[in-house]
């Protein structure tokens, strides 16, 4: 069985056993690292960047839409708007630089406003990340360095189907939206 198969299997276990979203964040995180160490490679049609915008190309998705896998693709300079997620999910980075600025997620008896910064990180190659749980999802995401930043990214639910939140992070103001699946 080759080594992609097996992080599937391994994560679809993981999904259906594990209990909440925090321990099976952290136990697909642990996969995602071994595979990533493991010096997985993946195949060029799903590394290619786009001058126009990041790309989401569909790796694997659940046949009950429990979780997808995705390599996500931006070239330099490419940035995302602020987002939620509405489910878990796990990066590990592929190749490239990400710089990720998260914020506090508003909640309904969060007066609409500006949104409240909570952090930045930059994740290199190898390194993972929770990037989100239902509680705490919100944030953007930019390539930078000097070449195309590449993420494997594992997702609770089919990311390219999900409702999502688009927020304006000077305002609060929420612009809903549907991220769909690219083709290599």
């Amino acid at each position: 069985m080759n080594r992609l198969q097996t992080f599937i299997d391994d994560v679809a276990l993981v999904v259906n056993s594990a209990g909440d979203e925090h321990e099976i964040t952290a136990r697909v995180g642990e996969l995602m690292s071994a595979l990533l160490a493991e010096g997985y490679r993946l195949p060029p049609e799903l590394t290619r960047a786009s001058a126009a915008r990041h790309l989401t190309y569909p790796m694997y998705i659940a046949p009950d839409d429990s979780w997808s896998m995705a390599s996500v693709v931006w070239d330099v300079g490419q940035r995302t708007n602020v987002h939620s997620h509405e489910t878990w999910g796990v990066v590990g980075i592929y190749a490239g630089v990400e710089h990720e600025t998260r914020y506090l997620k508003p909640t309904e008896s969060t007066p609409s406003g500006p949104l409240t910064p909570a952090g930045d990180a930059r994740w290199t190659p190898g390194q993972v990340t929770v990037c989100c749980t239902t509680d705490d999802d919100v944030h953007a995401v930019a390539a930078v360095g000097s070449e195309p930043t590449i993420g494997i990214h594992v997702y609770g639910g089919n990311i390219g189907t999900t409702k999502r939140r688009e927020y304006d992070p000077e305002t609060g103001e929420v612009r809903w939206f549907v991220s769909g699946w690219d083709k290599p």
